[in-house]
């Protein structure tokens, strides 16, 4: 159950998008919680996940960590980082396909990722080659 709400924890920020290469956030998510479960256990077991709470309890112990847990984290950052550039190379790339293909689509589940994929062949050419650039594709 612990386990489950790091999970929501984490990938809260990811979740704009889950189809494509992004499905890999899992992974990041696993790398932490292994990573970390030494600093989970001593210093953060009492803490609600969610809202930041973990990531704070991280901070608030961060001259306590593992090389290995600081390691994670700052990995998990920059893959947030690279995702985050993606999302909005994708958005200003795409805008207006967006507005014109999926401006009806309800936003979560990788449901707007989908109709852009779905509309590739009618979008603009700047459009497919940043669905092409950032790897997106239907993950099932």
């Amino acid at each position: 159950m612990r386990k489950t709400a790091l999970y929501a924890t984490l990938l809260i920020p990811l979740a704009l998008v889950t189809a494509g290469a992004w499905a890999e956030e899992e992974d990041v998510v696993d790398q932490v919680v292994k990573a970390c479960e030494d600093e989970i256990e001593s210093y953060c077991s009492q803490v609600t996940p969610g809202e930041g709470r973990l990531l704070a309890c991280f901070y608030a112990h961060g001259d306590k960590l593992s090389g290995r847990c600081e390691y994670a984290l700052y990995s998990a950052a920059a893959q947030l980082e690279q995702f985050a550039a993606a999302v909005t190379h994708l958005a200003t790339q795409c805008h207006e396909d967006l507005v014109n293909y999926c401006s009806e689509v309800e936003m979560g589940e990788g449901r707007v990722a989908s109709c852009l994929l779905e509309h590739k062949e009618e979008v603009a050419e700047a459009c497919r080659k940043a669905i092409d650039d950032t790897g997106l594709e239907v993950v099932e």
